[in-house]
């Protein structure tokens, strides 16, 4: 009532106690009506309208009591206050209108809570369209449905059904509130289907018809182009419009898919060029509306684009943005102003030339602060800082005041699309990847509990299919998601990239690029996947840059061009000018490098992104590895970054070209730079196996790629790829078996091999280095259980030995060197194949190859052997042989000889336990085979396992014995030998038979045969300046003293192992091959070859027998052999030593002559032995004494100490063989000895084996000679009855060395000087040899002092007698005796005559005793004419002949003519008559011929043999006057004689007389008294004689012939001497005899 009055002070008080009222919750239902209509009348009179508003609004808030059509008067009245003319109150109306449609649907979200727990009746679909039936609705709700049927009637400008009353009303009002109400409670919309059907039939149309100017219009088309006007699109509506559309979209999209799909393409058509500015912009903010929100996206996707017939909206939106950002930059925005589409055209293709010319662009690139923005072929945008990431804030669609279309700032536009680029990307990609990891963790549980033991029940699988389809379903959305919107971003995005200039807007590109490919790496999109990995690649890279990995993947990108929006778009080429910094210049990889490349700041951060791909997405990179990596080669290259130890990069200075320049914010980046490469190849461990996989065949094709730029020249190649295979070998160590094969396959076949060096060097350093990794990584389980792995790992290392290059081997070697240092004691299987690479350097590889091998194997032998596998030992002596025969180092040959013999030291200390593990070893392989059915086949076969390695080691070391370098044989064949002989007792007692034949006799076949075919030519020097001794300077000669080894050392071998070879079956054999080989080498025309053999001879025989069971085993067996000991030099090891024998040989012993008895056989055997030596010996004998048939320089003739060596073997082979030694053998021995005394020495040799020619010394040769008779002689002294039949032949062959005394002996047709005239004091060396006979003197006279002690002995046996021994011996002896003075030496005949003298001292009474027998008839002329020969000499004494001389050698006649008269003349009965009168004749001659005519009358005196003719005289006389003379034969002689002596008196005494009265007062000579003095003595002797004996035997003539000498001898009485004086005195006395008185008779005339 208060009201009614219309009297504004009542009003307000009334209205005021209204709204108390109100507030107090006092008011009913009809109350409210009447308050209501009380407020439309004052409304009508326009009466204190904000106050009214208060109240209705009090009245509607604060309780429900206001419903139907009293709700609807009090809402219409709000809407007529905001129609008034009053601003105010319009304003206030607005918000009142706003608040009291807020309050209505408040209302019914409150009354569905009250409801909720009642239960719900199925609201029954409603088949008619009615819109009045809504009789289902609860009252509140009914309101709410009345009041918004009837805003969208007033919206569309048609009459309202509920409220009534309404005058006018705005468009632009009535959508601000549909968008509230909308917006602020979905929930009732999708609660209550009568409101969903509002939307869909009465909101949907109504917006759709709304947007009709907005799609019909074009900008820049001309009115008249078309029939009936456009209306223009009007800012205001279009922009609340779009608004509705978000919230309907947002909001309600479930319920309205089909009016969504026009909204959004009605949205994507607002993005046209040739639309307004204004509407573009807000399109792009309503389009970033949505893309904050990935979930709304994702229905999108599901509803229309993963339907068949539907549009593809999202793609649409996707592409819309990008061809929206792209239009962007080829219309360059200017506002409003409409260009004709020709335009457009033009300024797309405008030339790059005229947009830098553009001063503005170059203004701002030169500015000191750069505006962050996207500059593109002169298009220069700003970007602006629009919005938070991730929140659409709107800035055009929020401008609900402004009427006028706003001027939109330039990049405004294109700042919100690249936001709804970056959101989207971040949207769609956290969502995927959050389902993805829950899906991912769903089925790690639910397979965990499927793979519990049997409890997991039936739903538990139930549930796992679900989920598996699930996510089949969901995967499917996300893979349609990726595939629609892919090209589209990556257009947006590459064209974004390439304009931006700002580090940070770059940043966000570059990581929605990274997020879009990682995200399609984890969906398996392998396209989409590359594509985005390509576009980041090409942006690490300087623009053009020929890269053939990314050019291939982009122009498969281009030909596909998307269709957007139904025009073909091209990805947009890189722009070529670039406002970067330049950050780095480098030189491109590539084949010809033509320049240099500039690298900018935005390629770097392109490369740290790349990076950061492949470090957080390693795992989804699959196949695009190879992308990648390129692209990083490439970088690395181009910044001169090169691999250092372990794969890590360095930087390092380029290295041919101009050299890479970088400034220094790059510099400070590279180490950052090089960990984050590295860091990426680390994280490798993480990868699982086939994205490992992946990683490594990228790497690999890298580096064939590499490898082909790289050949062919040797510029520095790119080992990127090498470097970074080797880093992620080493970082999967743990896993290391799945990428072994790939890996090392790579760097073996292909890098090691390449011709490039660098190239090699690093796939060596790379396998070595993953090798040496490999061995020391501690493994699960360690390498010792898995063997496997470690064959595995070791193989690369072998195989590398392949691989010619000597530089790898040298890798391979210093990395084997290091495997033994670090690891060398656990390499158990892998021994062979550590062994194998040793072994693999042929000796054409070089030195320095060859020494690190060998310090390997040094270091093996030294420390490894006992670590070893018994198995593998015999790998390595194989191995140690192998370095010996290697010709590069003559050092390393010599130490391996030395380590084969640690080696066999080593084999002999471990023996037992070697021996174990072989036979263990033996068993598993004999088993094996005989499963699979083979034959075990190793070689030296029916041995036992360690015989074999100790069979390998001897057959090694025989190798190397024959070398072709001296120094080399000599070694092996040493340390052969010593092995054999250390430690061949280990030996089973069978090996020793392959020990002989196989390795001992093949050896020595193969040094006899190179010694034969050795070459003779001189060789100048040893190799540098190494000088040859003499004895050396021939191959032969070197062969020589190799052949000397060898035979020593075998038979050495045959010696003191006697006791183990005679028991093997074949020893006799073997006897005969070792005889064979020492008869051929004693035959060789090599002297020291020969000698050396007979050496071994001499060994051989001196073998000690086998131990009999008759002597005691603790005694160790000696050899006592009764052998005179050898003189000379060449003598070998004394024979009377004894030989000890270690204990182990004492067991063996044992071991082979058990307690057996001796067998029989044994000595028959031991004979054939013996009698196999002698023929050997008498085959080298004959051979070596038989003169060459011609002679020329060339030939061969044996040495003396050859000569003595072989007969001084005599002796001792005798020994064994004088039981069955015959006439015939000796008569071969004969021969031989002979021979060898008749060889003659070369001039050189002469002054050492000749005594001066003065001395009387023996040669040691001729020692021999005579020690063999000497033995021969002992023993048959000894011997049998049936032996001494030899004598005569040992007389003969003595007595033919006599006769050397005067008749050197002749060696065939060879020429010999006689010493004394050999030039050997004035040696000349290069004359060719003279031969010089040796000085047979001593030797001659030796022998005969043998043959006189010989016949002292034996005269008297029967067959020196028969065979005419003596006779023989006087024969022999008449030689030197008939030349006496003639004789090479006076010593000659000297000691003839005195052996004559005592031979016939013993002789002659066995002649005389057998004298019947006839025996001795022919030997009596022969003495004669010896006596004959010898005392009347033809030879002349020579003239240097001192008197006491002479004297001498006379008392020598005399005691000859003494032996007649005492030996032969009283024994004349028995001796031949012819013979006694010989001997007379020669007495008689004596006497007479006392001296020879032929001398000067001074000298007669001298040469007159006074004592002989004296002693010959009284012999004569004593024969002639005896009283035995019984023939007047003999008397006769006897008278003769006197007669001519005494005449000869006459003579004498005459002529004294003469020269005594013409020499005055001068003596005579002393002759001449001496011989005055002997005839005045012979006439006294003769007078005494004369009367001694019978008168009957003197003549009267003789009578008268003395008494004649009486005047004679008074007529000497005058001389002066003294001597004659007295002589005379003594001559005179005997006539007294004479004086008769005179007879009676007188004559007449006479007195």
């Amino acid at each position: 009532m208060g009201c009614g009055t219309k009297e504004p002070k009542i009003t307000q008080l009334c209205l005021a106690a209204i709204q108390r009222l109100m507030s107090h919750e006092v008011v009913s239902e009809a109350a409210a009506g009447n308050i209501i209509n009380m407020l439309w009348q004052l409304m009508e009179n326009s009466l204190e309208e904000l106050k009214l508003l208060q109240t209705v609004l009090v009245l509607l808030t604060t309780n429900t009591v206001v419903h139907d059509e009293a709700l609807s008067k009090a809402i219409v009245l709000c809407f007529r206050l905001h129609f008034t003319k009053d601003n105010i109150t319009n304003n206030t109306a607005a918000a009142t209108v706003r608040q009291v449609v807020t309050v209505v649907f408040e209302r019914v979200v409150a009354e569905d809570e009250r409801y909720k727990d009642a239960v719900d009746q199925p609201a029954a679909v409603q088949g008619n369209s009615n819109r009045r039936s809504v009789s289902t609705l609860k009252p509140c709700a009914k309101d709410a449905y009345m009041l918004f049927q009837d805003l969208c009637q007033l919206v569309n400008a048609d009459a309202p059904y509920w409220l009534v009353g309404m005058t006018e009303m705005t468009r632009t009002f009535g959508l601000e509130l549909l968008e509230s109400v909308l917006n602020d409670f979905p929930q009732v919309f999708l609660q209550h289907q009568e409101f969903s059907f509002l939307l869909k039939e009465r909101v949907c149309p109504l917006v759709i018809k709304l947007f009709s100017p907005n799609i019909k219009f074009r900008q820049g088309s001309t009115t008249s182009s078309s029939p009936a006007p456009v209306e223009k699109p009007y800012f205001p509506i279009c922009m609340r419009l779009l608004r509705v559309v978000s919230v309907l979209i947002k909001q309600f999209y479930s319920l309205l898919v089909t009016e969504c799909e026009i909204f959004l393409s009605l949205l994507v058509k607002f993005l046209d060029a040739d639309k307004p500015q204004w509407l573009r912009a807000v399109a792009v903010e309503s389009i970033h509306r949505l893309c904050v929100q990935p979930q709304l996206l994702r229905s999108f996707c599901q509803s229309y684009d993963m339907k068949q017939h539907s549009t593809k909206v999202f793609r649409d939106i996707v592409n819309a943005l990008g061809s929206f950002i792209q239009s962007l930059f080829l219309v360059p925005s200017t506002g409003n102003t409409s260009a004709t589409p020709n335009q457009t055209g033009s300024n797309a293709s405008g030339n790059t030339g005229s947009a830098q010319t553009n001063p503005g662009v170059l203004g701002m690139g030169g500015g000191a602060t750069v505006l962050p923005a996207f500059e593109y072929r002169g298009t220069w945008i700003p970007i602006l800082n629009v919005t938070v990431q991730g929140s659409a804030k709107a800035t055009y669609l929020e401008m609900l005041d402004k009427v006028e279309p706003p001027t939109i700032p330039e990049g405004y536009a294109m700042s919100v699309a690249f936001h709804c680029l970056l959101d989207l990307v971040r949207g769609i990609t956290t969502m995927i990847e959050g389902e993805l990891g829950e899906a991912e963790t769903v089925i790690q549980t639910t397979t965990e509990a499927t793979s519990l033991p049997a409890h997991s029940s039936e739903q538990d699988l139930q549930s796992v299919s679900d989920q598996s389809e699930k996510e089949l379903v969901s995967r499917a959305v996300w893979e349609e998601m990726v595939n629609a919107c892919w090209c589209g971003l990556l257009a947006a995005l590459s064209l974004l990239l390439d304009a931006s200039t700002d580090e940070a807007a770059t940043e966000n590109i570059l990581k929605a690029e990274l997020t879009m490919a990682a995200l399609c790496g984890r969906l398996g999109l392998v396209t989409s996947r590359d594509a985005f990995i390509t576009a980041i690649c090409k942006g690490s890279l300087p623009p053009h840059y020929a890269l053939t990995v990314l050019n291939s993947t982009t122009a498969a990108l281009s030909s596909k061009s998307y269709s957007i929006q139904g025009q073909n778009v091209q990805m947009i080429s890189p722009s070529s000018e670039s406002h970067q910094q330049v950050v780095a210049v480098g030189q491109p990889l590539a084949l010809q490098p033509q320049g240099t490349v500039m690298l900018t700041s935005k390629n770097i951060q392109c490369m740290r992104t790349l990076l950061n791909l492949a470090h957080f997405h390693g795992a989804v990179l699959g196949t695009s590895w190879q992308l990648v990596l390129a692209t990083l080669q490439h970088l690395v290259w181009i910044l001169g970054l090169k691999p250092s130890v372990g794969g890590a990069l360095k930087p390092g200075r380029a290295v041919e070209g101009p050299s890479t320049v970088l400034t220094t914010a790059v510099m400070t980046d590279l180490p950052s730079i090089s960990s984050m490469i590295s860091k990426l190849f680390e994280n490798s461990q993480y990868l699982d196996d086939v994205s490992l996989h992946h990683l490594i065949n990228a790497l690999c094709s890298l580096s064939l790629e590499a490898m082909d730029m790289a050949y062919g020249n040797n510029k520095e190649p790119s080992l990127f790829a090498v470097a970074k295979l080797l880093e992620t070998g080493l970082v999967n160590m743990r896993r290391i078996e799945i990428l072994w094969r790939p890996l090392t396959g790579h760097l073996l076949e292909k890098v090691c091999q390449h011709p490039n060096s660098r190239m090699r060097e690093w796939g060596a350093e790379a396998l070595t280095s993953l090798i040496k990794a490999g061995l020391t990584f501690r493994h699960d389980p360690p390498l010792s259980q898995n063997q496997r792995l470690q064959l595995l790992l070791l193989n690369p290392l072998k195989e590398l030995s392949n691989i010619s290059h000597p530089d790898i081997r040298i890798k391979q070697l210093e990395c084997v060197l290091q495997i033994l240092q670090s690891q060398g004691d656990s390499l158990g299987p892998g021994w062979p194949l550590v062994l194998g690479v040793m072994g693999a350097i042929q000796s054409d590889q070089g030195e320095s190859l060859i020494r690190t091998a060998f310090q390997c194997l040094q270091l093996v032998v030294t420390d490894f052997l006992p670590t070893m596998p018994c198995t593998c030992l015999q790998i390595v002596v194989e191995v140690a042989g192998s370095f010996g025969l290697h010709n590069q180092e003559l050092n390393i040959s010599l130490t391996s000889i030395g380590l084969l013999w640690n080696i066999s030291d080593y084999f002999f200390q471990r023996g037992e336990i070697i021996e174990k593990e072989l036979n263990k070893e033996e068993a598993v392989l004999q088993k094996q085979a005989e499963e699979k059915g083979v034959t075990l086949n190793r070689p030296f076969h029916p041995a036992s396992p360690f015989d074999c390695l100790w069979l390998c080691l001897y057959a090694k070391l025989g190798e190397l014995c024959v070398d072709p370098r001296p120094a080399v044989r000599k070694s092996a064949g040493q340390t052969l030998f010593s092995t054999i002989g250390a430690h061949g007792t280990l030996l089973q007692h069978s090996t020793w038979h392959t020990v002989i034949w196989k390795v001992l006799f093949h050896l020595l076949d193969r040094v006899r045969e190179s010694s034969t075919t050795a070459d003779k030519e001189k060789i100048e020097s040893g190799g540098g300046n190494i000088l040859i001794h003499h004895s050396r300077d021939t191959a032969e000669k070197q062969w020589a003293e190799t052949w000397v080894l060898t035979l020593a050392g075998v038979a050495r071998i045959f010696n003191t192992r006697r006791y183990l070879l005679q028991p093997l079956g074949d020893f006799s054999q073997a006897w005969d091959v070792l005889l064979d080989h020492i008869q051929s080498a004693a035959l060789s025309k090599n002297n020291e070859v020969s000698l050396a053999a007979l050496k071994s001879f001499q060994e051989i025989l001196q073998i000690v027998s086998p131990v009999r069971d008759s002597e005691k085993p603790e005694t160790p067996p000696a050899i006592n052999v009764s052998v005179p000991l050898v003189v000379g030099t060449t003598t070998a090891p004394s024979l009377g030593r004894s030989f000890m024998r270690t204990d182990s040989i004492g067991e063996r012993i044992g071991r082979y002559n058990g307690s057996e008895p001796p067998a029989i056989t044994d000595e028959i055997e031991d004979l054939n032995l013996w009698w196999a030596a002698w023929n050997s010996w008498y085959r080298i004998g004959s051979e070596s004494t038989r003169p060459p048939v011609t002679c020329d320089k060339l030939t061969f003739i044996p040495s003396q100490p050859f000569l003595t060596a072989l007969i001084q073997i005599f002796p001792a082979l005798y020994q064994h063989i004088k039981t069955g030694f015959s006439m015939d053998d000796l008569q071969k021995l004969g021969v031989i000895l002979h021979g060898a005394v008749s060889v003659p020495i070369s001039s050189d040799a002469s002054p050492f084996i000749l005594p001066s020619y003065t001395e009387a010394v023996l040669t040691s040769l001729q020692e021999a000679v005579l020690t063999a008779l000497d033995v021969l002689q002992k023993a048959i002294c000894v011997g049998s009855e049936g032996m001494q039949i030899m004598y005569p032949a040992i007389f003969d062959q003595l007595l033919a060395f006599v006769e050397f005394s005067c008749k050197p002996p002749q060696y065939g047709q060879l020429e010999t000087k006689h010493i004394a005239n050999a030039k050997y004091n004035q040696i000349q060396l290069f004359a060719p040899a003279e031969w010089v006979a040796l000085n047979y003197v001593p030797f001659a006279e030796r022998s005969l002092e043998v043959v006189v002690d010989l016949y002292q002995k034996t005269a008297c046996h029967k067959a020196v007698v028969t065979e005419k021994v003596l006779q023989n011996i006087i024969k022999t002896l008449r030689i030197p005796l008939s030349l006496k003075y003639s004789c090479p030496s006076e010593s000659t005949w000297k000691l003839a005559v005195s052996s004559l003298l005592k031979v016939l001292s013993i002789g002659l009474p066995v002649a005389r005793q057998h004298a019947s027998s006839g025996k001795f008839d022919s030997m009596w002329p022969e003495l004669a004419n010896t006596f004959e020969d010898f005392l009347f000499t033809k030879s002349t004494p020579p003239d240097n002949l001192s008197i006491q001389e002479f004297q001498k050698n006379e008392s020598i006649d005399v005691e000859v003519v003494q032996l007649i008269s005492t030996e032969i003349l009283p024994y004349a009965n028995f001796i031949p008559k012819e013979f006694v009168g010989q001997i007379m004749t020669m007495l008689n001659k004596g006497s007479i011929h006392s001296q020879s005519s032929s001398f000067t009358e001074a000298e007669i005196d001298i040469r007159m043999r006074e004592e002989f003719s004296k002693v010959c005289f009284e012999t004569l006389l004593q024969f002639s006057f005896s009283n035995k003379v019984t023939t007047p034969q003999e008397g006769y002689i006897s008278r003769m004689a006197l007669s001519v002596l005494l005449k000869r008196s006459q003579d004498v005494l005459h002529r004294y007389i003469e020269d005594e009265r013409l020499s005055g007062k001068c003596p005579l000579p002393r002759q001449q008294v001496t011989e005055i003095i002997f005839v005045l003595k012979a006439v006294s002797t003769l007078i005494d004689s004369l009367k001694k004996t019978q008168p009957e035997n003197v003549d009267s003539s003789t009578w008268a012939q003395v008494i004649a000498l009486y005047p004679t001898l008074v007529e000497c009485i005058t001389c002066s001497s003294s001597e004659v004086c007295s002589a005379l005195k003594e001559a005179l006395v005997p006539f007294k005899d004479f004086m008769h008185p005179p007879a009676a008779k007188v004559q007449n005339g006479e007195s």
